[in-house]
């Protein structure tokens, strides 16, 4: 079924600048958008969705009030609600999957939509810019094209992709909204930061780094946080990144060098160092089973003993 904006269906897409030439109405909720200020949100409410990761809730939730993703440069955040039940789902999407990954971002919000009654499928995209390679539009096209490939009428609210999210800053290119929240009450989508990224983090990274495809992170129904099994190999590779100085990493472990915000390094040497500490992820999973975690009292996220 067709994408909508404004009620008025989308055609087959082929650029994003005659797709925003065709919708102009986009580039004013776009500007719109980006005008937001930014939340630095707490972690107490939050569910922080990583790279290749995808997690949906309701307003019924008690442990999760906000979805929340960053450090989107050429990747996209994605949001999908279903205004009569609320069933919402944030993905952060990197080109590596893209139309099996919009079939599981669909089928999140369907399971929790069951037994709505009315209500429609609203789409929320933003990330990108316009960098070089261009691969931040052929993610764009990639997403609005496998969207029109579902079964479903999906409404397009916001669109803040690639060159509607691109600011020139001494000559580069750069994002301008790096990061969102979506408040899953209200479904209010907004720009965002996270000082808080757990649960997991180096080992949701790590699975990422080395090739994971995207799952969904998050059991609704329970309200725990759920990290499969994955698998990844010793490799002298390791070693030889974290050896490298900061623009070397930079250079060869980003699509976009110039545009990633300050910590991108940090980050990757983090990970790169628990892949060290764990050659084999199968300690990680005794008896192959899921790492998971709650919601405490206090607001964090605390890891579930299990028999």
């Amino acid at each position: 079924m067709p994408i909508f904006s404004q009620n008025r269906r989308i055609e087959r897409l082929s650029a994003t600048e005659s797709f925003f030439a065709r919708h102009p109405h986009l580039r004013d909720s776009a500007r719109e958008f980006r005008a937001k200020g930014s939340v630095n949100v707490e972690p107490q409410c939050l569910l922080y969705v990583q790279q290749r990761e995808c997690a949906a809730t309701t307003p019924a939730d008690k442990s999760v009030g906000v979805l929340g993703s960053d450090d989107a440069t050429t990747c996209h955040l994605v949001v999908l609600r279903h205004t009569g039940s609320g069933a919402t789902c944030l993905a952060h999407c990197d080109g590596s999957s893209t139309w099996s990954e919009v079939s599981l971002i669909v089928k999140a919000v369907n399971d929790l939509s069951r037994d709505a009654n009315e209500g429609r499928l609203e789409l929320h995209l933003i990330g990108g810019f316009d960098d070089d390679r261009k691969l931040s539009q052929q993610l764009s096209l990639n997403l609005l094209a496998a969207f029109q490939k579902q079964k479903e009428d999906i409404h397009l609210v916001t669109c803040c992709i690639t060159e509607l999210n691109d600011v020139v800053i001494d000559g580069v290119h750069r994002p301008i909204v790096y990061g969102i929240g979506v408040n899953v009450k209200t479904g209010d989508v907004f720009p965002a930061s996270f000082p808080c990224r757990e649960p997991a983090e180096d080992l949701r990274s790590a699975r990422t780094f080395t090739g994971g495809q995207m799952i969904e992170i998050y059991d609704s129904s329970k309200e725990i946080v759920k990290i499969s099994p994955c698998n990844w190999s010793p490799s002298s590779d390791f070693a030889f990144w974290l050896a490298q100085d900061d623009d070397t990493i930079l250079q060869f472990l980003s699509t976009s060098p110039l545009a990633e915000p300050p910590h991108f390094v940090k980050h990757i040497k983090s990970t790169i160092k628990f892949l060290l500490e764990h050659p084999s992820a199968d300690s990680l999973f005794p008896g192959g089973q899921p790492q998971l975690f709650h919601r405490t009292e206090k607001g964090d996220w605390e890891k579930v003993a299990q028999r």
